[in-house]
């Protein structure tokens, strides 16, 4: 199992903001939604530290994708108390400031497999480009090092579980986790980091970092719904996977309603019609068409209409299946069936009340954030 922790207890002084950093908005999402986002999509378990008073706050936006604690006073503190939170059956762990919002999944997952190939401690970084000079305390310099050996150093950084838990029983502070596991003499890889894993502290640098995600004004959003009673004899097709030993649901084709849910909200988002007059009764070649298919078909539409899929999130509602074993499953075959856009998953009940709380059926509700090419 591989679990994360945000660190998002910082203050947000130094931006100058009323507010915790980890709540100011990022384009069209606040950094640490941006943050959960790419790392829910790669890892099992997430855990966020929060301010102390803004706990109520980023449970609302972590729904079921993580457990909110208090954070500390510092960074290595709120990190041990991340840890503290996690599950003891994890084998790596990464660690992850929120104020990097745009670190991207590709980089978790970098890291990732570097940790499965034997590593036990693995960092992205950047060759440093700048001159570094070493000034004293009167503003003189001193030495100018040699720039090829340096990095600049970015988040998440993975460690085995066992190694980042040794490291923090020293309670020492230190700006990143891997300085605590040097200190214990382990071996800490560094492999290619990447440039949108800025990180924002200042005004400017979420600036710089607004260029990252292109033109945020140009964009359009959509909402998707879908709902099927159980039916005996189906399959359950749900999320893009199959649920062994699950019912299925009646339709005219798998009746995957997370896959149907974010298809209309696609179609929303781009004026394309909905679910029904792309892929409905009246399109025999549909029946029985996987929610995998349905989700690249429209994928294709979308494209060609002129727009990029930035992003999708899908809450299912039902008593069953219980979705928290294979979310990060569902994620990935949702995200290559669209190409490879950013997805998030959530799920809910509805207290035993209607369709899906009589445990009669299923259903999904999805938004698209597309934008123009």
């Amino acid at each position: 199992m591989i679990a994360a922790i945000i660190a998002a207890a910082g203050s947000g002084e130094r931006f100058g903001s009323t507010i915790p950093k980890a709540l100011i908005s990022l384009g069209d999402r606040t950094l640490i939604e941006h943050a959960l986002a790419s790392l829910s999509a790669v890892v099992d378990e997430i855990v966020i530290t929060a301010p102390a008073g803004y706990e109520d706050a980023f449970r609302t936006i972590a729904s079921d994708r993580a457990t909110v604690v208090t954070g500390g006073a510092t960074r290595s503190e709120s990190v041990r108390i991340g840890l503290a939170a996690v599950s003891p059956e994890a084998e790596f762990v990464l660690v992850h400031d929120a104020a990097r919002a745009l670190a991207s999944s590709d980089l978790a997952r970098s890291v990732i497999a570097a940790l499965r190939a034997g590593e036990v401690a693995v960092i992205p970084g950047l060759p440093q480009v700048d001159t570094v000079k070493v000034v004293d305390s009167d503003g003189y310099v001193t030495t100018t090092p040699d720039r090829t050996p340096l990095r600049r150093i970015q988040t998440p950084q993975g460690f085995a579980y066992d190694l980042l838990k040794r490291a923090h029983e020293s309670k020492s502070d230190a700006t990143d986790d891997a300085a605590l596991v040097e200190q214990l003499g382990a071996r800490v890889k560094v492999i290619e980091g990447e440039e949108r894993a800025i990180k924002i502290t200042t005004p400017s640098d979420l600036a710089a970092a607004l260029q990252f995600l292109g033109n945020t004004h140009d964009f359009s959003t959509g909402v998707g719904v879908d709902a099927h009673a159980f039916a005996d004899g189906r399959p359950l097709h749900l999320a893009g996977l199959f649920w062994p030993d699950e019912t299925g649901v009646a339709g005219h084709s798998d009746g995957d309603v997370a896959a149907h849910a974010i298809c209309d909200a696609l179609f929303a988002a781009s004026d394309l019609g909905d679910l029904g007059s792309n892929f409905g009764t009246s399109r025999p070649e549909y029946a029985g068409a996987s929610g995998a298919q349905l989700l690249q078909e429209t994928a294709r539409l979308v494209h060609a209409a002129g727009y990029s899929i930035s992003h999708v999130s899908v809450q299912i509602i039902g008593n069953r299946p219980k979705i928290g074993a294979r979310r990060v499953e569902a994620i990935a075959a949702l995200s290559t069936a669209l190409g490879g856009a950013d997805v998030a998953l959530l799920a809910t009940t509805t207290d035993g009340l209607g369709l899906t709380g009589e445990g009669k059926g299923i259903a999904a509700i999805a938004s698209a954030l597309i934008t123009k090419n």
